[in-house]
């Protein structure tokens, strides 16, 4: 699933090529695009509307508008693709094409039917209104962090993936960031120390904008807006990596398995 870096490249690379164009047309090729806004709901608030900007909200991609009618947004979910093109895309997984004033199109791919386009207004999803904080704002403190989960009994790494609680890091950047702070995925929210929160909070910041800067990663589906991968992959210090010596001790990387997600960690450097 496209998480906070490759969504956050996405829109930045989307955004000066659509800020001030016109939306004239919609295509919706499959029913579950539009699951929670009606196909007819969308043309008739944004069509002949003007875009503004493009922003991010957790792993959501807003697009705004002059007229300020509510964002439309897009949730690429666990395969989607946002790809620009001149001409009619032919790909049997295009799910959606949202049709400008100068002919260009930004065509929605999914393979997996997983994401959709909707509203954001007071009935956009629950996971949408409940989005917590932006861990690259400058609210995001240290100590907001230690707020957020000095009370919680869970896992660390999986208390990461809760988009209540801080929006948009997944599951190959929480074990990432984990390995970054020294911290094992395994232990609990409300007995990490102030220094191991700071630590956290310090390897979130860093490792979100080191993918940023690479363009996030790809292994498979996800694709920048002009068809090329992200390239953080290569920098990957412990996701995909079981069995595999740590690159810090030579100890092998170990994999298990939390609340139904594979986290990888080293057993030596992270305590």
């Amino acid at each position: 699933m496209p998480e906070l870096p490759e969504v956050e490249t996405i829109v930045r690379a989307l955004q000066p090529v659509l800020t001030g164009k016109t939306i004239r047309r919609f295509e919706f090729l499959h029913p579950r695009v539009t699951r929670h806004s009606s196909p007819e709901q969308i043309r008739q608030e944004y069509i002949g509307s003007i875009i503004s900007d493009l922003r991010r909200r957790g792993k959501y991609i807003l697009i705004q508008f002059r007229q300020n009618p509510p964002d439309l947004a897009i949730h690429l979910k666990m395969s989607g693709q946002l790809l620009l093109s001149e001409e009619e895309l032919v790909n049997k997984h295009l799910r959606a094409v949202i049709h400008l004033n100068d002919g260009l199109r930004l065509n929605f791919v999914d393979i997996r039917t997983f994401g959709y386009i909707f509203i954001a207004n007071q009935n956009a999803p629950q996971g949408f209104l409940s989005l917590g904080i932006e861990p690259l704002s400058s609210s995001f403190t240290a100590r907001r962090l230690e707020q957020l989960l000095s009370d919680k009994k869970t896992e660390v790494k999986t208390l990461l993936l809760h988009q209540d609680l801080v929006a948009g890091i997944g599951n190959i950047y929480a074990s990432e960031i984990c390995f970054l702070a020294g911290i094992h995925p395994e232990r609990k929210g409300n007995i990490l120390s102030k220094e191991e929160f700071k630590r956290l909070h310090r390897s979130i910041r860093k490792i979100l904008q080191e993918a940023i800067f690479q363009m996030g990663t790809t292994f498979s589906n996800y694709r920048r807006p002009n068809g090329e991968a992200g390239m953080y992959s290569n920098q990957l210090q412990v996701y995909g990596r079981e069995s595999e010596p740590c690159y810090k001790c030579q100890t092998k990387i170990i994999k298990i398995v939390q609340h139904g997600r594979s986290t990888f960690y080293c057993p030596l450097c992270q305590q």
